[in-house]
């Protein structure tokens, strides 16, 4: 992995320390950390996770609307914020890598570091009732 402009590694560094489950993904849309925080939420730990790329996120944790209708990825917060560059949040549905589905408030916001180079984005998830 090339090295990480200097704005994410302390934004990682930052997500370590929080009890927020927080997701942190680069400009090219591939997952980049999540915290601690987020592991029990996403049903694994960061470092046996792998690589997630945006587009293969909705089908990852097979992603639903709180209605069940299946969500593209282009519908998720991260994707939101990633290509129209603006704050997005979302209440969803999906299955963790454990195999437990989960109700969750998403928001996620772009990251843009000094002379306003897009940099990626930063997702915090809030676990909810099952509906």
């Amino acid at each position: 992995m090339p090295q990480q402009p200097i704005e994410l590694i302390l934004t990682r560094q930052w997500a370590s320390y929080l009890a927020v489950p927080v997701w942190v993904m680069s400009a090219e849309g591939d997952l980049l950390y999540y915290n601690e925080a987020a592991e029990p939420l996403l049903g694994r730990r960061y470092d046996e996770a792998g690589e997630m790329p945006l587009a293969e996120l909705a089908a990852i944790f097979k992603t639903t609307d709180t209605d069940g209708s299946p969500l593209a990825a282009e519908q998720l917060p991260l994707a939101v914020a990633l290509s129209e560059q603006r704050p997005a949040h979302r209440h969803v549905l999906f299955q963790g890598l454990d195999g437990l589905r989960r109700s969750v408030e998403v928001t996620a916001f772009p990251l843009r570091g000094q002379g306003g180079r897009h940099l990626g984005v930063v997702a915090f998830f809030w676990e909810g009732i099952q509906e």
